[in-house]
C-alpha cells in the first residue's frame, strides 16, 4: 500500500497539467469534507484518508509545504 501511495504521489507531482493551486484546492476540499463527516460522527472513508496522504506527498515533492 505504501508503494502505491508513493508511486501515485510521484506521478501526480510530475504531471505538468496539475497546478500547485489544484493540489491546494483538492487538499482543502478533502479536509473540509473530512471535518464535516467527523462533526456529524459519521464513518470516515479510508479512501479519503489515502487521497489526503497522496495529495500532501505530491504537493511536498513539488516543494510546496
Amino acid at each position: 500500500m505504501h508503494t502505491d501511495i508513493e508511486a501515485t504521489a510521484n506521478k501526480l507531482a510530475c504531471d505538468p497539467r496539475i497546478s500547485d493551486y489544484d493540489f491546494w484546492r483538492s487538499l482543502r476540499n478533502i479536509n473540509n469534507e473530512l471535518f464535516q463527516i467527523a462533526n456529524n460522527n459519521g464513518p470516515i472513508p479510508i479512501e479519503m484518508l489515502r487521497w489526503r496522504v497522496i495529495l500532501r506527498q505530491a504537493r511536498s515533492k513539488r516543494g510546496v509545504a
